[in-house]
């Protein structure tokens, strides 16, 4: 079943990097996009209400793997199972603004994890709740903040190209 995507949702993923993918690719798996920064928020969230430096650490090499492959390790939730219930495609790969967003987010908690392990506990606070926000705003709105980080330095997505009905 494929989702009608507004303008904006379309631009909030192009500037992810999925400016290179169909629309109609797009429109049918875009909800499912945000399954992967839902968990690292709950996750991230999670680390940070219990001040568990272990927990976070143990976390970041799920997102360094997010910034290193073009598949967030938590895609392979959806491509491995929920695609085949839903009758849908594969999430299609991720580009390298929202790869830079999982590196950004990699040093992040890492540093998160630094705060609290040296006894800095309410800069492990500040700092793991806004990395849990950040992530929880790209898993409701598609809003990445180090995707337009990405684009403000390297440029922006390229413009699509308007389809022609036959």
């Amino acid at each position: 079943m494929a989702y009608a995507l507004t303008a904006r949702t379309l631009r909030r993923l192009d500037i992810q990097g999925f400016d290179c993918v169909a629309e109609q690719q797009l429109a049918e798996v875009a909800p499912w996009f945000r399954l992967a920064y839902a968990l690292c928020a709950l996750l991230a969230g999670i680390g940070t209400a219990a001040a568990s430096p272990v927990f976070l650490v143990a976390l970041s090499p799920i997102a360094l793997l997010g910034a290193v492959l073009p598949v967030h390790p938590f895609d392979l939730i959806y491509n491995l199972g929920i695609r085949r219930l839903t009758g849908t495609g594969p999430l299609p790969k991720r580009g390298a603004p929202v790869r830079f967003g999982c590196g950004v987010g990699t040093v992040w908690m890492l540093g998160t994890a630094w705060a609290f392990s040296a006894g800095h506990t309410l800069v492990g606070y500040v700092l793991g709740f806004a990395l849990t926000g950040l992530a929880l705003m790209i898993g409701t709105t598609d809003i990445c903040v180090p995707s337009m980080m990405y684009r403000a330095l390297f440029g922006p997505p390229r413009p699509r190209t308007p389809r022609r009905e036959a």
